[in-house]
C-alpha cells in the first residue's frame, strides 16, 4: 500500500531538491507514496527545515509544532513526524527536549540514509535506490550542481552547515538533467551556494564551463538558468562561453553582490571585494541585454550614513532588474556576530525600506520598456485568484524570487511556453495577451 505522505520544505532551492530526492527515493523503495493535502491524512510528515538565519529557524520550529497539533486532530493512527535538514544539523542536540512532537531528526550529515531510516521506523526495510520526484510544477526544475560553500562570508552560517564545497558528479547532473526533461519540463534552473564554484574543491579549471557545454545542448531544454553566479567567479573564459552559447541559454545573471562599499565588503568577508561595479560592467560588456538580479545586507556593523549613500547611488547607477534586501541580524556561531559598531535594528530596518523604494521606481521603469513586445513566456500554473488567468515568467523573470506575468488567451495551459505580447507592465509584474494557436 502506498505511504501517504504531507512533505514541506522550507528554505532555499537546494533544499527543495534534497526533499524531492527524499520522496523519489521512499517511492522506489517503499512500494509508491501518495502526496496527501492534511497532516492528519498521512503515513508520514516529513519536514524539510531552514536553519540559514533566525526568522528561518523560527519558522521551522512553528511548522513542526503546528503539523503536530494538525495530525493529532486525526481520529487514526498519529503519522511519524520527521524533521530533516539545516535547522536540525545546526541545532542537533539542543532541539531534541523542546520538541518531544518529532518522531525522527535527519540531519544532513546522513542525507543519503534518510529513507531507510524513514521506512525503518515505518516498519519497512529496503535497499536504497535513488529517484526523484518533481515538486515544482510542470514548468521548470531546480538542478542541484554542488553542497556546501568553500567561501568564508562572515555573515553566513552555511559553511558550518552544510560543510565546505562538494562539486556533484557531472555525469549525475547531466543524467539529473535528461530525466527532469523527458518528464516535459522545459526550464532547468542550475543552483548551488556559489555556482560558480563548480568544480574548484577538484582542482578543475573552467568546472561550470565544462558543464554547460553538457547541459546546453541537450535535446528538449528550452531554457537553462543560472543562480548565484559569485563575482570572482565571472571570469572572462566564462562569460565569453555564454555569450556564443545561445538557447537555451537566457543571459539572467543572479550575483548577489550584498554590498558597494569596498569597507563593508571587507569586512563582510565577500570572496570579491573590491568595486562590484567592475564585475557587473564586465558582464554587460559581453552580454549588453544581460538581465541582472542581485541581493543585499544592510544594517551590517560598521554600516555609516555614508556606507548607505554609497549603496544606494550604486543601486541608482547599476539599475538592477531585481533586487532583493535583507536587514542584517547577528547570527550565532559567525564572526561578525561578535563585531562592534552595531546598526540599531529600526535603522537597519529603515535602510531596508529605502532600498525598497528605490529598487520599486527602477523596476517599474524597466518594465515599462518591454510594453507592447512579444516574448516566450513559460506557463507556471493557473492563477489561483483569477480564473481563466494564468502565471508565467518571461526569460528575466525567475521562478520563486522575481515578478511574474499574468497570461491569458487561447491554448495557455501549465508547462508550456506561449508567445505572448505584454499588454500591461506594473510595478514588478507584466501582464500578457497569448498569440493564437497556429493551426
Amino acid at each position: 500500500m502506498p505511504i501517504k505522505v504531507h512533505s514541506i520544505s522550507l528554505g532555499c532551492p537546494k533544499n527543495r531538491v534534497d526533499t524531492e530526492h527524499l520522496l523519489g527515493s521512499l517511492h522506489q523503495m517503499g512500494g509508491g507514496i501518495v502526496a496527501v493535502e492534511e497532516p492528519d491524512e498521512a503515513d508520514l510528515i516529513f519536514i524539510n527545515t531552514c536553519g540559514f538565519i533566525a526568522p528561518a529557524v523560527e519558522e521551522s520550529v512553528q511548522t513542526i509544532l503546528e503539523c503536530a497539533s494538525a495530525a493529532g486532530e486525526g481520529a487514526g493512527k498519529r503519522p511519524l513526524l520527521a524533521a530533516a535538514g539545516c535547522m536540525v544539523s545546526r541545532y542537533l542536540g539542543q532541539i531534541e527536549e523542546g520538541l518531544p512532537e518529532v518522531d525522527l531528526w535527519l540531519p544532513l550529515n546522513a542525507k543519503e540514509r534518510w529513507p531507510a531510516i524513514i521506512l525503518k521506523a515505518m516498519g519497512m526495510e529496503a535497499e536504497y535506490s535513488p529517484a526523484r520526484l518533481l515538486s515544482t510544477g510542470p514548468s521548470f526544475a531546480y538542478l542541484k550542481i554542488c553542497e556546501g560553500c568553500g567561501h568564508n562570508c562572515s555573515f553566513c552560517t552555511i559553511p558550518s552547515i552544510r560543510g565546505p564545497l562538494s562539486s556533484l558528479p557531472q555525469e549525475a547532473i547531466v543524467n539529473d538533467a535528461r530525466e527532469m526533461i523527458a518528464q516535459g519540463v522545459p526550464e532547468l534552473v542550475v543552483v548551488a551556494q556559489d555556482v560558480t564554484a563548480y568544480g574548484r574543491d577538484r582542482d578543475e579549471k573552467n568546472g561550470l564551463l565544462h558543464l554547460l557545454e553538457k547541459l546546453i545542448p541537450l535535446d528538449g531544454l528550452q531554457r537553462l538558468r543560472l543562480m548565484y553566479l559569485y563575482p570572482a567567479g565571472l571570469t572572462d573564459e566564462l562569460l565569453s562561453f555564454l555569450r556564443d552559447a545561445g538557447e537555451p541559454f537566457v543571459p539572467y545573471f543572479d550575483i548577489p553582490v550584498q554590498h558597494s562599499h569596498q569597507g563593508i565588503l571587507s569586512a563582510m568577508g565577500r570572496p570579491f571585494a573590491r568595486d562590484p561595479r567592475r564585475a557587473l560592467d564586465k558582464v554587460r560588456s559581453y552580454i549588453p541585454e544581460a538581465a541582472l538580479r542581485t541581493s543585499i545586507i544592510v544594517g551590517f556593523p560598521g554600516e555609516t550614513e555614508e556606507h548607505f549613500s554609497h549603496l544606494l547611488n550604486f543601486i541608482e547607477q547599476t539599475r538592477f532588474h531585481h533586487l532583493g534586501v535583507f536587514a542584517y541580524q547577528a547570527e550565532d556561531g559567525t564572526p561578525a556576530a561578535e563585531f562592534a559598531d552595531r546598526v540599531p535594528e529600526d535603522v537597519a530596518l529603515a535602510r531596508r525600506e529605502r532600498v525598497m523604494e528605490l529598487q520599486a521606481e527602477i523596476s517599474r521603469e524597466m518594465l515599462e520598456e518591454y510594453a507592447g513586445q512579444r516574448l516566450d513566456i513559460v506557463v507556471d500554473e493557473v492563477s489561483p485568484e483569477w480564473p481563466g488567468l494564468h502565471v508565467g515568467r518571461t526569460w528575466f523573470q525567475a521562478p520563486e524570487v522575481d515578478g511574474v506575468t499574468y497570461l491569458s488567451g487561447p491554448g495557455v495551459q501549465p508547462g508550456i511556453v506561449a508567445r505572448a505580447e505584454i499588454v500591461e507592465t506594473k510595478t514588478y509584474d507584466l501582464v500578457a495577451l497569448a498569440d493564437q494557436p497556429e493551426d
